[in-house]
């Protein structure tokens, strides 16, 4: 199955306001009955998306990796659109992201912010082969889903840095927006 279509958990409220972390979630099941402590899970799960920096007005998300550019478009009537693939990817990226920052209690402060400055995006691709994708296919997907997950328009994006890695176990995107000065 392409992992653009593997599902994405919502992470619990943390005790740390500002750090959303699935190690924190409690298990379902336990040995005596009561919940337990979730062990921490690696950084290959796509358990814990959304870190949000209160001090430096900073995002870092990881998702899954959006599907390639021949699948994101189709044609119709002679008109290129968004298919129904590259359609639920933003679904569920806007869905994760918006979400994710119902829970944050700075969320006003951090979204005026980042809607009052310039942006810098960086994304790091981690695709299960080096030479069957290429780093930029992703990169407006991505930067679209993020944006209107979090109610920005994408032009607010000045600079951008892009990433191409290999993990073969857990392919994903670890996406950055941040801040920065218009030089």
């Amino acid at each position: 199955m392409p992992s653009y279509r593997r599902s994405i958990q919502i992470p619990a409220l943390s005790s740390r306001p500002f750090h959303l972390n699935g190690a924190h979630r409690l298990s379902p099941t336990s040995k005596n009955g009561r919940p337990s402590k979730r062990q921490p899970t690696s950084r290959k799960s796509i358990d814990s998306p959304l870190l949000l920096d209160r001090d430096k007005q900073r995002i870092a998300v990881t998702l899954p990796v959006p599907p390639s550019i021949n699948h994101q478009y189709a044609t119709v009537n002679g008109r290129r659109l968004l298919s129904s693939t590259g359609r639920s990817y933003k679904a569920q990226v806007g869905q994760l992201v918006w979400l994710t920052l119902t829970a944050f209690p700075h969320r006003a402060a951090l979204l005026y912010h980042l809607q009052s400055s310039c942006l810098a995006l960086s994304i790091r691709f981690y695709f299960t082969t080096a030479l069957r994708r290429d780093v930029d296919g992703g990169l407006k997907i991505a930067q679209d889903a993020l944006c209107e997950g979090l109610g920005l328009n994408d032009n607010r994006i000045i600079e951008t840095h892009l990433y191409k890695h290999v993990d073969r176990e857990n392919p994903r995107i670890e996406v950055l927006l941040a801040p920065v000065t218009p030089s």
